[in-house]
């Protein structure tokens, strides 16, 4: 009985000190007492839907895998059914995780699943106009991933009082990790291919990519989107939340505003001294590397520390 009621002290401390801390960003943070009924009533429901959104995306996943290793024909309509499937059932895990009765959960693990549901619908309706399926031999299975730890791990991190401004900053923000991770796929895909070209193996993964030129224009295109709505994302940010410098979110600003410049650096690199190949290769991971950090180690770190 004492054990409990210290338990749930520290958890109430816990609590409080997040919720002083979150209240900078102009938001207010529900006390982690909800926490167990929220695991009940939340996840529990979207169980068949997470089962569904798993096997569907690691079919598609293995599909396309299967078919840049030239084991299997390359047919890229059955995959954007699978992944397809797989993207409304994650909608549905998506909407169970992070609805609650007083607010917007976005744990870790939450925000991770968002983030991934995302990137999964993006590359499946883009992939309906460009040839960039390809990168749901990656995207889709870490997508797969993300909905088996929504499920397994949810966090208990409740926000509400979200103005409009604060609503369109996230928006962009998960546009621009969504985008910006479909560019770092396509350019471990391009390093493969430039890899196979030099080596003189015209077979394998080169028969089935669109030709060098081609992904160097996609992986382009998916960066300049991408800076379009990060750049968005960080002006919201200044304009809408409260102290973007504020101890926990220090971290998250200075890694963005890091991987806007690295990334602006490349397009302007790439638009006037002809940058590609395997520099564009290494500042898009390494920018996609930053943004990671910012998206996610922000989360991490509340979740750790707070």
């Amino acid at each position: 009985m004492g054990a409990a009621s210290i338990d749930r002290n520290e958890r109430a401390d816990t609590s409080d000190v997040l919720a002083s801390r979150l209240r900078y960003s102009g938001l207010d943070v529900v006390s982690a007492d909800l926490f167990d009924s929220i695991r009940i009533t939340l996840v529990i429901p979207a169980l068949p839907f997470a089962l569904a959104a798993t096997v569907l995306y690691f079919s598609a996943g293995l599909w396309q895998a299967m078919a840049l290793a030239r084991r299997v024909a390359l047919r890229p309509h059955p995959i954007q059914f699978l992944g397809g499937l797989g993207a409304v059932s994650h909608a549905v895990v998506v909407y169970f995780s992070i609805n609650a009765t007083h607010g917007v959960n976005l744990g870790l693990s939450e925000s991770a699943s968002l983030a991934c549901w995302m990137m999964a619908a993006l590359l499946i309706i883009i992939s309906l106009f460009k040839p960039i399926i390809a990168a749901a031999a990656v995207l889709l299975p870490i997508a797969g991933l993300s909905v088996m730890a929504v499920v397994s791990l949810p966090g208990n991190m409740i926000e509400s009082g979200f103005t409009p401004g604060i609503l369109v900053h996230i928006a962009t923000s998960i546009l621009a990790y969504a985008l910006l991770s479909i560019a770092a796929v396509l350019s471990i895909l391009l390093a493969f291919q430039q890899h196979a070209l030099k080596k003189h193996h015209l077979r394998g993964i080169v028969q089935v990519l669109p030709p060098l030129v081609r992904m160097e224009r996609l992986l382009f295109e998916a960066i300049g989107w991408g800076m379009f709505f990060l750049s968005l994302a960080i002006v919201s940010g200044f304009l809408f939340v409260d102290n973007l410098f504020a101890q926990h979110l220090i971290h998250k600003t200075v890694l963005s505003l890091m991987a806007w410049v690295l990334f602006g650096v490349l397009l302007w690199g790439h638009h006037q001294k002809g940058w590609r190949g395997q520099r564009a290769v290494r500042w898009t991971l390494a920018g996609s590397a930053l943004l990671l950090m910012a998206y996610l180690g922000s989360k991490l770190a509340m979740t750790l520390i707070y």
